[in-house]
């Protein structure tokens, strides 16, 4: 499949702010076997944080990267690596591939695959090709999208091939996650969720942690995998973010977790809601929202749980933290309708 490359801005715009990382270590992706890692593992690509560089390590293979690297003079066409995706299955849009530090000894190009499989697949399965074969530049983060859009297919495991060897520091492959959702519409299931198909579309800031930790399972480790803001310097300032729910619902239940956020929580909290077609342009012009948990004074490191019961269908969530700080996670509660 035929790519474009666009820049940083393009892409986050575009296609960070309306699709989710699904091989993301934070959200359960791992690594399940490759063609070689000699010099650095393979599982390094799939790390949340950014790569770093220390010239004075080496290690018995030699210079020590963060990331993942092959031997010298690969015979066959390319190295390889395969990786389970973080959700059930997922739909492809585009990936960033990182060569930070590598320089000399990137991978020249690269091409990713997917298949759906119901054990491990060997480099000898079906696979399709997802992002087509593709140039590489050194140190450096670059951006596909696929051109004719999001896949029609969706896969739970995908190959990231290089030609013929070398190294990638982050490997991020973005794409909507395909929920399993309940037979019963009065199931009550998390419709924030990421593997349930929620996004978080927009927001007025994420300088010390991003929007996309707020969906993600569990409690976390510590305050860098949640959503933190810029410290405010204005009186009546407040942050926010847009989540798109995974299906329309009828809430219950919202769960606002302060976890490992201590000394920079928030100070109020507050949740509004909105039943909106999938337009972010839409949503923030004149939008009505409708409060749903009002401004509530917020704690460090605990889940505020709140009862809402709402009688009618929304798609949408917007989420305040007031008038700055950190919240872990999001947890909204519904019927599907």
């Amino acid at each position: 499949m035929s790519v474009n490359v666009v820049d940083l801005s393009e892409f986050d715009t575009s296609i960070r702010s309306r699709f989710t990382d699904v091989i993301g270590s934070k959200l359960g992706g791992r690594v399940e076997s490759c063609s070689d890692e000699f010099f650095a593992e393979a599982a390094n690509l799939l790390a949340p944080k950014m790569p770093i560089r220390d010239k004075t390590r080496y290690t018995y293979q030699g210079a020590w990267y963060d990331g993942w690297e092959t031997r010298r003079h690969n015979p066959e066409e390319t190295d390889w690596v395969i990786i389970k995706v973080g959700v059930a299955s997922a739909r492809i849009i585009g990936c960033e591939i990182d060569t930070a530090f590598f320089d000399g000894n990137q991978a020249p190009a690269i091409s990713v695959e997917g298949v759906f499989a119901e054990t491990v697949p060997g480099p000898d399965a079906e696979w399709e090709t997802v992002i087509s074969k593709t140039d590489c530049l050194p140190t450096q983060r670059q951006f596909f999208v696929r051109k004719d859009g999001l896949s029609e297919e969706y896969y739970n495991y995908v190959r990231l091939s290089m030609y013929p060897d070398g190294g990638i520091a982050r490997f991020r492959l973005y794409g909507t996650p395909v929920p399993v959702f309940p037979t019963s519409l009065s199931t009550v299931i998390d419709l924030a969720h990421v593997s349930n198909g929620g996004v978080a579309i927009s927001c007025s800031d994420e300088r010390f942690g991003t929007v996309d930790n707020l969906l993600l399972p569990g409690r976390g480790i510590d305050m860098s995998d949640g959503w933190e803001t810029t410290r405010s310097r204005h009186a009546g300032y407040e942050d926010w973010v847009v989540v798109k729910l995974g299906a329309r619902g009828k809430v219950s239940k919202v769960v606002i977790d302060t976890a490992f956020f201590r000394g920079n929580f928030p100070d109020k909290i507050r949740l509004e809601a909105i039943d909106a077609a999938n337009d972010v342009s839409a949503l923030e012009a004149d939008a009505k929202w409708t409060v749903v948990v009002p401004n509530h004074k917020a704690s460090p490191d605990l889940e505020h749980e709140f009862e809402v019961n709402l009688d009618y269908p929304v798609s949408h969530v917007k989420l305040f933290s007031i008038p700055d700080g950190g919240i872990k996670r999001l947890r909204v509660y519904a019927t599907r309708v």
